[in-house]
């Protein structure tokens, strides 16, 4: 497994962002997890999480267009990199193995 670190919650939004596809925005996120994970999130510890996996080469993001529901702001669309969708595979199968040698 490559060195480079995702820890268990940047792994949880970088999924996130995978299944929204273009709706991969900063509140949407935070809604579709809290949903799934039945608990409340801060903005806050998206925002950091997303900004370190820009960082780290696990995301890409670019604006999308001003609408005025949001008052003429624009959102920050995030896409998953090639190098996202590798270490989250190795994650997986890590995890599939260890789970096979529980059983």
């Amino acid at each position: 497994m490559k060195k480079t670190k995702l820890g268990e919650f940047e792994e949880l939004v970088l999924l996130t962002v995978i299944v929204l596809k273009e709706e991969a925005y900063g509140v949407e996120i935070k809604r579709e997890l809290e949903e799934r994970l039945k608990e409340t999130l801060s903005v806050g510890s998206i925002q950091s999480a997303l900004k370190r996996m820009e960082e780290k080469g696990f995301l890409k993001s670019e604006f999308g267009e001003a609408t005025a529901v949001r008052g003429g702001k624009r959102k920050r669309i995030y896409n998953a990199t090639p190098l996202a969708l590798k270490v989250l595979e190795e994650i997986k199968n890590v995890r599939t193995q260890l789970w096979a040698a529980i059983a």
